[in-house]
C-alpha cells in the first residue's frame, strides 16, 4: 500500500510499518492532505488490525515538525477551525483507539502535532539525542495544542511536568521525557526496530501521570493549583495580550484533562485563539523569522575560523559567544590586560550555559588570547570591534589586509560610522561589511548586515551564512546612520525623556510601554544600553536628544551616572536590576502611549523610506528581533495597518499640532 506522504509495509510478523516522508517538503509537517491521507490507512486498519503499528519517519532530520503553519494564516473563523480540529481529533482518536498496540518511533524533532500524534499512540520510542526536540510550542504562535495535546499530556506526564511543557512552550531531551513517562524506552539507530518490537509485545497498558498528579487533578483540588499556575504565568505574559496560556490553564481548570469532555473543549479554545489578532501576528512573526533566515545565497566558502579585533564588553561578547556556537577564535587587543577580563566572562558564561564539563572545556578551548594577531592568518572572518574613531579603525585595517588570507571576509561592528567612511583606503571596499551586534550578545537574537550600495553580494553572502550560524537572525541594512535599530530607537527613547521634563514619573512613562507590549520601559532601556551610548547614538542620527533633555543626559554622563553599568541612571542598580517601587507616581498623558509608540511608528516609514531596509516585512522582523517590539502586533509597520494608516496619520498631526513638527507623519506613509 503506497500514497503520496505515508507508505506501509506489513512484516512477516504481522506488523505494520508506516512511513512518513513529506513528498514536497524537507521536513515532515501535517497538513490537511497528510492527516486526510493518514485518516485513511487508519480506517482500513481498524477494519482489519494488524498485529501492531509502527510509525516512524522517512526523514532523517526528524520524526514530525508540527503543523503546517502555513495553513494557519489567515484562519479566523472560529467555526471553520473548530470543524477542522475536530476532523484531527476524530483522526488521533481513530489511532488511539486500534485494535492493536501502536508506537512512534521518534528520530529526532518532534513537536507540536508531531508530539500529539506520538501521544495518541499507545507507546513512545525514541532514538538517543542530547539535544532538546520533545515540546509542545503552540504558546509561541499565541495557541494551544489542538490535536488532543492538553488532554494526553496531562494524562501520561501529569499536570506538574505536562502543563509545563505546554507553558513554557520549550522542548525537553528524550531523556527528560523519560524521567517524566512521556518516553516509554529509548533506543539507538542499531537496535530501534527491535525496541519497537518488543514494546508491541510487552502487553504493557499506555503510561498514565503518576498518583500524586492524578489527586492533584481531583475537582476540590484542582481551584488550588489554577492560582498558583496563573500567578507563574502572570509575571510573563499579560492576559489582555497573551490568552493562550490562561486557556490552556482553564481548559485543565474546568475539565481536569476529561477524555470524555476535554477534547470538544480545547478545539472549541484552539478556534477561538485562532481567530485572535495575538495568534495571527505571531503566526506572522513565525514566518517574519523565516524570511529573514532565507536573505542571501549560499556561500562558496564556510566560516570556521573567526579573529576578532578589540575585546571591550562587545568585542569580547562576540568573540565568546561564536566559540560557544562552535567556531574557532581569536581575540587580539593591545595587551593581555584588557583581553583577561573579556576570556573571564566567557568562563561564566559557559559555566551557566553548558552543564556537560567535556562539552565546557571543549568550548573555552575554542577561544583564544591573542595579543600578537597570529590568527588573522587563518581567519575566515575578521571582525572588528575597537573604539569609535575612524582613524584608529582605518590605520588597523591595513595592518590586517596585510596579513588577511585571500578571500577572508572583514567586518565592522561599528554601530556609529557610516562604512563608505571607513573603508576608504581598503583594497577590496566592495567586500567590506558591517556586522552589528546588540548588547548583550548573548540574549539579543539580531545583527544587522551591513552593506553600501556597490558592496559584493558574495560578501554579504557569507555575513548572512556566519549570522545564521551562529543561531541568530541577520537583516540586511544600508550604511545610513544608526543603520536600523539605533535609528527606530532614538526618537521613541528621546520623546520618553520629554516625557520625563514634561514632569511624568520615568516608573509610569515605562508602565506605559510594557502596558502596550514592550519587554521593557524606553527609560529602562536608555539606562541599560547606557547613557553614554543613548548620547552617542543620538548625535549620530541627528540629534533626537536636544535642548533640555540633551542637557540632562549630558551632566549625568559628566557625573558617570551612566545607568546599569555604573549603578545609577534614571534608576538605581542592584545585581543588574532597576529598582521601582511599582506603584503609580502621578498623572499620566492620555497621549502618552501614542507619543512613545507613533513616533517609532513613523521613524519605521523613514527608513523603509529612505531604503536602508528595502522590504516591509523585513523592517518589521527587525524591529521586533531587534528592539523587542511587542511581538504579538506584528512589528509597527503591522501595527500601523492594523490600527489604520488614515488614523495613524490623523493622529500623528494631532500630536504634531499639539507637542511640535517631529511629530508630522512621514510622506512614506502614502506608499505602503
Amino acid at each position: 500500500m503506497t500514497d503520496t506522504h505515508w507508505s506501509a509495509d506489513t512484516d512477516d510478523d504481522g506488523i505494520v510499518w508506516i512511513r512518513f516522508d513529506h513528498a514536497t517538503g524537507s521536513a515532515n509537517v501535517l497538513s490537511s492532505e497528510v492527516l486526510l491521507e493518514l485518516n485513511e490507512m487508519f480506517k482500513a486498519m481498524t477494519q482489519t488490525p494488524p498485529r501492531g503499528v509502527v510509525i516512524y519517519s522517512g526523514k532523517a532530520n526528524g520524526f514530525i515538525m508540527g503543523a503546517d503553519i502555513k495553513e494557519f494564516t489567515g484562519m479566523t473563523s472560529p467555526e471553520r477551525t473548530y470543524e477542522l480540529a475536530m476532523q484531527g481529533h476524530e483522526l488521533f482518536d481513530r489511532l488511539e483507539s486500534l485494535p492493536c498496540p501502536s508506537v512512534a518511533a521518534i528520530n529526532g524533532f518532534c513537536l507540536g502535532g508531531g508530539l500529539e500524534l506520538s501521544m495518541a499512540c499507545q507507546y513512545r520510542l525514541a532514538l538517543t539525542n542530547p539535544k532538546p526536540i520533545l515540546g509542545l510550542p503552540e504558546v509561541q504562535l499565541g495557541l494551544h495544542p489542538g490535536f488532543g495535546g492538553t488532554v494526553r499530556i496531562i494524562n501520561i506526564c501529569g499536570v506538574r511536568a505536562g502543563m509545563q511543557i505546554q507553558l513554557t512552550g520549550k522542548p525537553i531531551t528524550v531523556d527528560k521525557g523519560r524521567k517524566i513517562g512521556l518516553i516509554d524506552r529509548i533506543a539507538t539507530e542499531d537496535n530501534w526496530r527491535q525496541a519497537a518490537k518488543e514494546l508491541i509485545g510487552s502487553g504493557r497498558p499506555k503510561q498514565k501521570a503518576p498518583l500524586m498528579d492524578r489527586i492533584l487533578g481531583l475537582g476540590l483540588v484542582r481551584p488550588f493549583i489554577k492560582k498558583s499556575l496563573i500567578a507563574q504565568v502572570r509575571s510573563k505574559a499579560n492576559p489582555k495580550h497573551y490568552p493562550a496560556p490562561y486557556a490552556m490553564i482553564d481548559l485543565w481548570a474546568k475539565y481536569g484533562a476529561s477524555v470524555s469532555r476535554g477534547y470538544e473543549a480545547e478545539a472549541r479554545s484552539f478556534a477561538n485563539l485562532m481567530a485572535t489578532s495575538t495568534a495571527q501576528n505571531l503566526i506572522r512573526v513565525f514566518f517574519l523569522q523565516n524570511a529573514l533566515k532565507s536573505q542571501g545565497n549560499k556561500p562558496e566558502g564556510k566560516i570556521k575560523n573567526v579573529h576578532v579585533v578589540g575585546a571591550g564588553v562587545m568585542g569580547g561578547d562576540i568573540a565568546a559567544y561564536c566559540a560557544y556556537r562552535g567556531l574557532n577564535v581569536t581575540l587580539q587587543d593591545r595587551e593581555q590586560q584588557y583581553i583577561d577580563p573579556a576570556i573571564e566572562r566567557a568562563h561564566k558564561m559557559y559555566a551557566k550555559r553548558i552543564r556537560d564539563d567535556e562539552r565546557r572545556e571543549a568550548t573555552m578551548a575554542r577561544l583564544k588570547s591573542d595579543v600578537d594577531g597570529a590568527g588573522v592568518a587563518d581567519a575566515d572572518l575578521i571582525i572588528e570591534a575597537i573604539y569609535e574613531n575612524q582613524e584608529a579603525k582605518q590605520e588597523l585595517y591595513a595592518k590586517l589586509e596585510k596579513d588577511m588570507k585571500p578571500g577572508a571576509l572583514l567586518a565592522t561592528n561599528t554601530s556609529s560610522i557610516p562604512l563608505q567612511e571607513l573603508r576608504t583606503n581598503l583594497r577590496e571596499p566592495q567586500r567590506f561589511i558591517g556586522l552589528h551586534f546588540f548588547n548583550p550578545v548573548a540574549q539579543l537574537p539580531l545583527v544587522e548586515v551591513v552593506r553600501c550600495d556597490d558592496t559584493e553580494q558574495s560578501a554579504l553572502d557569507s555575513g548572512f551564512a556566519f549570522v545564521k550560524g551562529i543561531g541568530k537572525f541577520p537583516l540586511e541594512c544600508g550604511s545610513a546612520p544608526g543603520f536600523v535599530v539605533n535609528r527606530i530607537l532614538g526618537p521613541y527613547m528621546a520623546e520618553a525623556m520629554r516625557l520625563a521634563e514634561d514632569g511624568v514619573a520615568i516608573e509610569d512613562i515605562d508602565r506605559v510601554a510594557v502596558d502596550f507590549g514592550m519587554p521593557m520601559g524606553p527609560v529602562e532601556l536608555v539606562d541599560s544600553v547606557g547613557l553614554d551610548v543613548a548620547l552617542h547614538v543620538s548625535k549620530v542620527i541627528g540629534g533626537s536628544m536636544e535642548g533640555p533633555v540633551g542637557d540632562r543626559i549630558t551632566a549625568m554622563v559628566e557625573q558617570g551616572q551612566l545607568g546599569r553599568k555604573s549603578g545609577q541612571g534614571f534608576y538605581t542598580w542592584v545585581n543588574g536590576k532597576a529598582q521601582k517601587s511599582g506603584a503609580p507616581r502621578g498623572d499620566v498623558p492620555e497621549d502618552a502611549e501614542d507619543r512613545l509608540i507613533l513616533n517609532l511608528v513613523n521613524e519605521s516609514v523613514s527608513v523603509l523610506a529612505d531604503g536602508v531596509v528595502t522590504d516591509a516585512d523585513l523592517l518589521d522582523a527587525g524591529v521586533i528581533f531587534g528592539t523587542g517590539f511587542a511581538p504579538f502586533r506584528g512589528g509597527p509597520l503591522n501595527y500601523a495597518k492594523e490600527r489604520g494608516m488614515d488614523e495613524v496619520i490623523a493622529r500623528l498631526r494631532e500630536l504634531a499640532g499639539r507637542h511640535g513638527e517631529r511629530f508630522e507623519p512621514h510622506s512614506g506613509f502614502g506608499d505602503l
